[in-house]
């Protein structure tokens, strides 16, 4: 007989709720569960592909230990979890009391905040390893984002998200959500959201190099040139405040600093940017008058203005646009959600600066620094110097600034051990991997994804199938690890509280918790009797409550970004360089690099292209679908070439 599952995918940021049908240990079936409040029956490719992640016969089910044959052949050799364990934290020890704490390296991949154990549990071990030498996916990705909700609204956590179902008016910059389902922005279901925008007259405008996915939907969309985003961005600003457009309306109480940012951007007049961006001064006036002429309108950017050299400038120009037309904290504008287990005011709301790095001396956020710096750090010679390097749920060789570098690097360490369930491209380099559970043998509930979502709601899934005999989930790895650091120090170890009682507790002191006077009386046990989840309602108002800021005020005027725009203007004085730029792209099937052990994933055509415009095809004497090389101050690879007039001349993707 089988038996139906509930469960929130967490293969990327949409957290859709799916219904998995099982036979014994058999997947059957995995389908949209059309009463999920958020993702209403939504799946995409990624989700029927959790059978294969389960099933995957190249997972990792015991841990394994490397080593090296007598002819110099390396292989992997499984061993206990005690053996695995002990030798981890003793050889961790080791190096921290022969090299001090920063010889440790602490690097967690992206599926880290996928998975709410990891995210609840690895203080567990690494409250006994205070190192600077911390690094993350956050600074290959989202980090602009954390900087300009830290500087503008207290907290690196308290992102605007755009009310998209509400929305008369909506500008993306750099963003495919048709791709990606949304980023820092829990939307699934984008498409139709979408396409409801337009159905009810409002209209969407894309800023893109690429003709992308979600172009294709919009009602307008305008080729920029990579990189020039912040010049745009400055002199749609520019316009509003010289045309007397701004009206901060409702937030006007608890604004400041608005005069000297206008003062600021008044040299960077839409004629300035024009030239530089590609798009013409009248266009860059009307989208500005647009979205300050719209009854609720919305300014939003993602990886396109993040990943570049002005990202966190991007970042704090959007939100100031979004402040000077009065379309923060305002439905149908860019909102705050308000979770159910609140990790704003629950956790430390981060830092920037505190310390540098080593090497080349750049700043820590939140007391990590710039992945592109781990390499350096591992390879040169001095006082916390990296010599051992813990890896959590993450392949940086794939997913970093030189990979290549990063490669050789690893090679270099005395000791690695990675928590991760396959042996990839990083991993390699362990002398033990810590496989855990599948995703589908623990329970599960969306700690990070919550705090992003277009609507309010909350949802905790019991497992799939029983945890197997010999196996630890990741949490327990930890708390393992952790328990062994501390006898060993001679300190008593921790007791463990499991997660999801981490996750009761916060759902008791949560908004939406009997104690808080809620109507929901959201508990645990009342998530369990729900397993497609409970609606908490659109997203409302909060500002200025839920400020983090000294005297629940947003300080406009932000010392660091006013002082880049300095850099900007001096950079884009000089003429455009006419260069080819390249840039990335996205498809809706691949979002973390193990993806690509999964056939239903990446059958089909080759979507590995170098798309090229026409026109720079013939100006470089070149012919469409034939291999050229591609090369960068990091290396080259081969592509075949692909004639698209859906890039902008002048660039590749």
């Amino acid at each position: 007989m089988s038996t139906l599952h509930y469960r929130a995918c967490h293969l990327c940021e949409a957290i859709c709720g799916l219904v998995i049908e099982t036979e014994g240990q058999e997947i059957l079936s995995i389908k949209g569960d059309k009463k999920d409040p958020l993702s209403r029956g939504h799946i995409c490719p990624k989700a029927i592909a959790l059978k294969d992640l389960h099933e995957d016969p190249d997972r990792l089910r015991q841990p394994v230990k490397k080593v090296t044959g007598s002819d110099g052949q390396i292989s992997w050799q499984e061993i206990s979890w005690q053996e695995a364990l002990d030798t981890t934290a003793e050889r961790l020890l080791e190096i921290h009391d022969r090299h001090g704490v920063d010889a440790i390296g602490i690097y967690m991949g992206n599926p880290a905040v996928h998975n709410y154990g990891m995210m609840t549990h690895q203080n567990n071990l690494f409250r006994f390893f205070h190192t600077r030498n911390r690094f993350s996916a956050t600074s290959v990705d989202q980090l602009p984002h954390h900087l300009a909700s830290l500087w503008l609204f207290g907290h690196k956590s308290l992102f605007p998200i755009p009310d998209v179902d509400r929305t008369d008016y909506f500008l993306m910059l750099g963003a495919n959500p048709i791709a990606s389902n949304g980023s820092l922005w829990t939307v699934p279901d984008v498409r139709k959201r979408l396409k409801q925008l337009k159905q009810r007259g409002g209209k969407l405008v894309v800023i893109d190099p690429r003709r992308t996915e979600t172009a294709e939907l919009a009602s307008e969309h305008h080729f920029i040139t990579p990189g020039t985003d912040a010049l745009l961005l400055a002199a749609m600003l520019n316009t509003i405040f010289e045309e007397g457009l701004c009206d901060p309306a409702d937030l006007a109480d608890f604004v400041t600093g608005l005069d000297e940012v206008a003062a600021a951007v008044r040299v960077f007049t839409p004629e300035m940017a024009a030239p530089h961006t590609g798009i013409d001064a009248d266009t860059i006036r009307a989208i500005a008058r647009s979205l300050a002429g719209a009854e609720r309108g919305i300014c939003y950017g993602r990886m396109g203005v993040s990943t570049q050299a002005y990202g966190a400038l991007c970042q704090w120009l959007i939100q100031v646009i979004n402040i000077a037309t009065g379309n923060l904290d305002k439905p149908g504008g860019s909102m705050f959600t308000l979770p159910a287990m609140d990790t704003v005011s629950t956790t430390n709301p981060g830092g920037f600066g505190r310390h540098h790095s080593r090497v080349r001396g750049l700043p820590e956020f939140d007391r990590e620094l710039p992945a592109s710096t781990m390499a350096e750090e591992i390879t040169t010679p001095g006082d916390s110097q990296i010599r051992a390097l813990f890896t959590g749920a993450g392949n940086p060789v794939l997913s970093t600034p030189n990979g290549r570098q990063l490669d050789d690097a690893l090679a270099q360490l005395e000791f690695m051990v990675s928590l991760d369930p396959y042996i990839n491209e990083t991993t390699r380099h362990a002398d033990i991997i810590l496989p855990p559970t599948s995703p589908l043998e623990h329970d599960h509930y969306d700690i990070a994804f919550h705090i992003n979502a277009v609507r309010n709601t909350a949802r905790f899934n019991e497992p799939v199938f029983d945890k197997p005999e010999g196996s630890l989930h990741d949490w327990e790895i930890f708390t393992e690890l952790g328990n062994r650091v501390a006898t060993a120090l001679e300190q008593e170890p921790r007791a463990a509280m499991a997660p999801h009682d981490v996750v009761a507790m916060g759902l008791k002191l949560g908004p939406y918790s009997a104690s808080r006077g809620s109507e929901h009386a959201l508990s645990l046990d009342k998530l369990k009797e729900n397993p497609s989840g409970i609606d908490l309602g659109e997203l409302q108002s909060q500002l200025p409550e839920r400020l983090q800021t000294p005297g629940k005020v947003i300080n406009c005027a932000v010392p660091q970004t006013m002082a880049d725009l300095s850099r900007l203007m001096k950079e884009f004085s000089a003429a455009p360089s006419g260069q080819l730029r390249l840039i990335g792209r996205r498809h809706v099937r691949s979002n973390n690099s193990w993806m690509h052990n999964f056939h239903r994933l990446v059958k089909g055509k080759n979507r590995c292209t170098l798309l090229m415009h026409p026109d720079d095809i013939a100006a470089h004497n070149l012919a469409s679908k034939v291999d050229a090389t591609l090369s960068s101050r990091a290396g080259s690879v081969e592509v075949t070439l692909q004639a698209s007039t859906d890039v902008m001349p002048g660039v590749v993707s």
